[in-house]
């Protein structure tokens, strides 16, 4: 066995599964960055893992051990890690220690009740200390034996009485791999509470990070705080609170007023004084919006700070001079506030002194930044102002700069290069690789339709010859289609067509927004008992759930419609986005990464969606002329295409790939 197949999970190493998993060793030996493009099936998981692993053995042998952080935003792969080390534990000769794993989810997710006043959860009442202790050390010895889904350190924890979440937090230090969401390395104050807690420090850290085309967008959310006017009124009520929790304490101990009280009073005292002025600059910015007969409208960081510090000015006795000192202090006052939340409260039904404080703290963060956009709309008939994160550079780089080294892949990373840039992978060490699929070619046509487009300008034009195509698809499909829209507003058009219509033996099924994760997991059953009964033509949303976030398992889809590009509508954050990079980079590049590459990658991601192993067959139709032009066929990786002009040549080539 070869040194670069020490930890490979399979028998056989594909081509290009060999490739990435030669440069994944080379590269990370370096302390480098491989950002690896590699399509669905070529075994990503595996050939990253091999990888790390190798690198890390190797590493173990002349210093300190390193630990693995794998990231993905899907519980399904976490899954599929687990089930990979397994197989790696299985190959590996004897005489070289098993690999040990930790699979670790969010606190709320694996502990029955947690308090949302302490943080504390309800997993060892009535359990004695001794007790305890004894308990945590035998769930994380068996965590530690053997990798395991974090399902198992659940159901096994809770069986117990033994809190599976603080468990596998002891654990993660000891272990080779551990398993997380991105949050735990990319958004500071998780990274903060979690990992030197789990004993893991990021500087000897390899980090590999699936769906890295996800990355630079959950960097940005890190930082996406919301408030509305009714916000402010809220938190009022939220310190009313808090106060009378003290007043009472006090009053029941019979002792001096403590300086949280007193805190409270003058926090009750500034939100009093914030009403009435952030009311009316709402209501200002308001009529301002609609004069310029816009969505939304950016706002000046500074001008939010300056409305607040004012507010407050000479409200307290002792207060800071300093605007921003000022603010501070409130700040600081209103993350003090804490109050009892329902377990299963609404968004605006939590804490609203936090919301604030958050916001107003990422202002003073950035407030001589470019890189954050502050957005005003009142769409939904409340004034509401948004924090936007546009470089996740900023962040990105000091985590990458830090680790030891990383693996970032996806089936569309595309171009990896732009990902660089975008993360802020160190240029130097970075390894941009794009990896050909070893699935015959021949398994997944592609065809593009040359007569409609979802562009704005040209869209209904289209609309009816976009609803032929489909019906071509559909009526010559053995078995299940799905359809994706670019919009939930074009996905409601083109679905009625077909809904109730009686002219197809196939099922009708649609994506709603907001769905609950119950709700897709039975569309998807649906597909597997439909798939023989004439099949089911299942409508959803390019970048929704049912084209990024589901696992198409057993060649379930037979044929995949896509309509039109997702491009981004205009809006203040887009034309932020658009000016931020444009200063960064030049004009081309800001367009090219800010909207097009973003729209061609969510049809990519869905292509990827039919296609999960070698013999899987599935028939791809993408319904957008302007996937022709060379601006945008020069953001795709090679395939095989094919162009057809009308339905009824859609039609035929569609019946013809199910006569093969």
């Amino acid at each position: 066995m070869s040194e670069s197949e020490l930890f490979f999970a399979h028998e056989n190493v594909r081509d290009s599964q060999g490739e990435m998993i030669s440069d994944g060793v080379r590269v990370l030996s370096e302390g480098g960055f491989l950002l690896a493009a590699a399509p669905t099936g070529i075994g990503k998981t595996a050939a990253a893992l091999a990888s790390a692993l190798q690198s890390s053995f190797d590493n173990r042998l002349s210093t300190e051990r390193s630990n693995i952080i794998f990231m993905t935003g899907r519980q399904s792969q976490h899954k599929i890690v687990v089930d990979t080390v397994r197989k790696i534990n299985s190959r590996i000769p004897d005489g070289i220690p098993k690999i040990s794993l930790v699979d670790i989810i969010g606190r709320e997710g694996m502990c029955d009740h947690v308090e949302a006043m302490t943080g504390k959860c309800n997993c060892e009442d009535d359990v004695v200390e001794e007790s305890r202790k004894s308990r945590r050390a035998d769930l994380r010895q068996r965590i530690l034996e053997e990798p395991r889904h974090v399902d198992w350190t659940v159901k096994y924890g809770r069986a117990r009485k033994i809190c599976p979440w603080a468990a596998a937090r002891s654990a993660a230090g000891h272990a080779d791999v551990l398993v997380c969401d991105y949050n735990h390395v990319f958004v500071e104050n998780v990274r903060e509470a979690s990992l030197p807690a789990m004993g893991i420090e990021l500087e000897s850290s390899i980090l590999i990070i699936d769906e890295a085309h996800n990355l630079p967008d959950r960097i940005r959310s890190g930082l996406e705080r919301r408030v509305t006017d009714q916000v402010f009124r809220r938190a009022r009520d939220n310190i009313e609170e808090y106060k009378g929790n003290l007043q009472r304490k006090v009053d029941s101990l019979d002792i001096e007023e403590s300086k949280e009280l007193i805190r409270a009073r003058e926090l009750e005292k500034q939100i009093d004084a914030l009403q009435a002025p952030v009311q009316e600059w709402l209501e200002k910015l308001k009529i301002e919006n609609e004069n310029t007969r816009g969505d939304d409208l950016r706002i000046s960081t500074t001008d939010f700070l300056e409305v607040i510090s004012k507010s407050i000015n000479g409200v307290l006795d002792d207060e800071q001079d300093d605007d921003i000192s000022r603010v501070n202090g409130m700040v600081q006052r209103l993350f003090s506030v804490v109050i009892d939340e329902e377990e299963d409260s609404d968004e605006d039904e939590q804490n609203d002194c936090t919301r604030i404080a958050e916001i107003l703290e990422i202002c003073i963060r950035y407030r001589k930044s470019p890189a954050l956009a502050l957005v005003f709309d009142h769409s939904l008939e409340q004034p509401r102002l948004t924090s936007h994160l546009l470089d996740p550079s900023l962040l990105g780089e000091e985590i990458f700069e830090r680790c030891r080294g990383s693996i970032l892949m996806s089936g569309t990373l595309f171009p990896p290069e732009m990902y660089s840039e975008i993360l802020g992978v160190p240029r130097e060490k970075a390894s941009c690789r794009i990896y050909s699929s070893d699935f015959p070619i021949s398994n997944r046509p592609v065809l593009i339709a040359s007569d409609v487009t979802s562009k704005f300008t040209e869209r209904e034009m289209s609309m009816s010859l976009i609803g032929e195509h489909v019906r071509a698809v559909i009526e010559n499909t053995k078995g299940n289609v799905a359809i994706f829209a670019p919009s939930y507003s074009m996905l409601d058009r083109v679905h009625s067509d077909f809904e109730n219509l009686g002219w197809s033996s196939k099922r009708v099924i649609k994506e709603e927004q907001r769905m609950s994760k119950r709700r897709v997991e039975a569309m998807i059953s649906t597909l597997y008992e439909q798939k023989d009964m004439g099949g089911v033509a299942i409508f959803g949303v390019l970048n929704g759930k049912l084209s990024e976030g589901v696992d198409y398992s057993d060649n379930i889809l037979d044929a995949l419609v896509c309509i039109g590009l997702p491009m981004a509508p205009p809006s203040a954050k887009q034309d932020a986005l658009i000016e931020y990079f444009t200063d960064k980079f030049d004009r081309n590049r800001a367009w090219k990464y800010v909207s097009l590459q973003p729209a061609v990658n969510s049809v990519l991601q869905a292509l990827g969606r039919p296609i999960r192993k070698k013999e899987d067959r599935a028939i791809v139709v993408l319904l957008e002329k302007r996937m022709l032009e060379r601006r945008v066929s020069d953001c795709m990786p090679k395939m095989m295409r094919m162009q057809t002009s009308k339905p009824s040549r859609t039609a035929e080539r569609v019946r013809a790939f199910f006569e093969i």
